[in-house]
């Protein structure tokens, strides 16, 4: 429907994920002495959203995660994700290997 807006479905694995993060963030936060305020100002997010990002809310937006990082000065890490893809280079070997045949 228009004007609706839609939820990521989050299965239990990967918000154990998502809440790891958030705790990440507030323990980087805390040992910087930063308050949820002070976070709150440099980004412009409201405190509300800041306390779900720590909370790992899935629906908070990537781009809210990388402003609060980006304070942290954290925020090179997410260049890291899938950088070292073990699964899709097995994937392309075996691929690989099987044209030479």
């Amino acid at each position: 429907m228009p004007g609706e807006k839609r939820s990521a479905i989050v299965f239990p694995k990967n918000q154990k994920v998502l809440s790891q993060l958030g705790e990440n963030i507030k323990l980087a936060r805390k040992r910087r002495n930063y308050t949820q305020t002070l976070i709150s100002e440099r980004t412009g997010l409201s405190r509300l959203t800041i306390r779900r990002i720590e909370q790992g809310d899935a629906k908070v937006s990537m781009g809210h995660y990388v402003a609060v990082l980006g304070v942290l000065g954290l925020v090179e890490d997410l260049a890291k994700v899938a950088s070292d893809d073990e699964l899709g280079r097995k994937l392309q070997d075996i691929k690989l290997l099987s044209k030479q045949k």
